[in-house]
């Protein structure tokens, strides 16, 4: 292979810096990130450049809104991005943090203490704010990373790979800390992904074709969300305005992205009369209704609301744009089942008054984050306080929902003792 040298060459650099990393004091660490968030906006008309060159060959190329709308970088999208590096840089650090403690009767002193997990590979398609995201989150957990972004936005992940060098440098941390393959060429991913002699972990976030590459080829552990097909659950007992608010920003906010809502299931005793009012405000969006023959029957006779018939593979598709499947439910129990049916573990969201059937709702759907009174948007490591995040897992070990610092770590067992021996 011909990129086998050039990644085996990045590995052996990665686990050299995520070895001195791991002992870098916390003020050194959030030094680096502080400078980082001023480059971002100094160097913003280079960003912003580069960019530009990357939306020009991706446009040319004929590629999807909601994909440019994730190459897509601006002013406001940059100045987010420094924030979250701030946040990042303010949040405790989770190295060396003690989970837990036991003292044996033989006075033997068992602690379990956070540490970094050691090098993080990051497979990402259009999105480089997952660039500065991956860099920032494994800088402050401890962990070396390499970076590998689609071949669409090369040029900007480059400008960005070089801040983030640039910001490690002015703290005196090892340069070799944040990588970027410095090729598009995909033949460069698979020895990546077989590299589990220096790198740990494999996070890819993209569309799914590219995340179950990963995860086939992948001889290194793999954590992962394959799509997001998320339902906002609307209840017999929900206050008509708050499900409008949060149904219009579930689905219209950003559509293009993993926790927007793609399923609307609503209540059969109050279908009749607000799935009506549900419908004129999507479609005010532009929102095309995909129903099935409840909601047909009820949207059949209202002039000017546009719809068509659901198929059964329209509950769990993940549309990715101003489409929304519509099913009417006869209550809380067949939503859960519809959810835990068609949809992906990623987020889900209730709109109700009745705290009885939330918590009914909250305990019986199977995702990584349960909604009650708000939208699946906010399933973001940003919003949840985290700074950023390096993905969103749906799988069962290790991590699940948004990652931040405390996701990128593992633990080790220091035990003190006097003198104890095994009899």
């Amino acid at each position: 292979m011909p990129y086998d040298a050039l990644v085996e060459t990045l590995g052996r650099q990665a686990r050299a810096a995520s070895l001195a990393l791991a002992t870098a004091d916390t003020a050194r660490k959030n030094a680096a990130l502080e400078r980082l968030a001023v480059l971002l906006v100094e160097r913003a008309p280079a960003v912003l450049a580069a960019n530009a060159r990357d939306l020009a060959a991706a446009s040319a190329a004929k590629l999807a809104k909601p994909f440019l709308d994730r190459l897509t970088l601006n002013s406001s999208r940059l100045a987010t991005m420094a924030d979250g590096v701030r946040q990042v840089a303010a949040l405790p650090d989770p190295v060396g943090e003690e989970i837990e403690r036991i003292v044996r009767p033989n006075g033997l002193d068992i602690r379990k203490i956070r540490v970094p997990i050691g090098v993080i590979a990051a497979i990402y398609e259009a999105r480089p704010n997952v660039t500065i995201d991956c860099a920032a989150l494994c800088l402050k957990s401890g962990n070396a990373c390499i970076l590998r972004g689609g071949k669409e936005a090369f040029e900007t992940n480059s400008v960005l790979a070089a801040l983030v060098s640039e910001a490690l440098a002015a703290a005196g941390l090892p340069a070799h800390a944040a990588q970027l393959i410095p090729t598009p060429d995909r033949a460069a991913l698979l020895p990546l992904l077989k590299l589990d002699r220096y790198v740990h972990c494999v996070i890819p976030r993209g569309g799914e074709e590219l995340i179950r590459f990963v995860a086939e080829n992948a001889t290194v552990p793999v954590i992962k969300h394959y799509k997001g097909v998320c339902t906002v659950y609307v209840d017999r007992d929900a206050d008509p305005a708050l499900a409008e608010k949060i149904l219009v920003n579930a689905k219209t906010q950003r559509p293009g992205v993993c926790n927007a809502a793609e399923n609307l299931f609503i209540h059969a005793e109050v279908a009749p009369a607000l799935l009506p009012r549900l419908a004129r405000a999507l479609a005010a969006h532009k929102v095309e209704l995909r129903a099935d023959p409840f909601a047909h029957a009820i949207l059949h006779n209202e002039p000017g609301l546009h719809h068509v018939a659901a198929t059964e593979k329209d509950f769990s598709a993940e549309y990715l744009d101003l489409i929304i499947a519509v099913k009417v439910v006869p209550g809380v129990d067949a939503a859960i089942a519809a959810i835990n049916l068609y949809g992906t573990g990623l987020a889900d969201a209730i709109v109700t008054r009745n705290e009885i059937t939330a918590r009914r709702f909250l305990a019986g759907v199977d995702s990584a984050a349960v909604y009650w009174n708000a939208s699946t948007r906010l399933t973001d490591g940003f919003e949840y306080g985290f700074g950023a995040e390096i993905g969103i897992s749906t799988d069962r070990l290790h991590a699940r929902g948004p990652m931040g610092l405390r996701e990128l770590c593992t633990y080790k067992y220091t035990i003190f003792g006097t003198g104890q021996v095994r009899g």
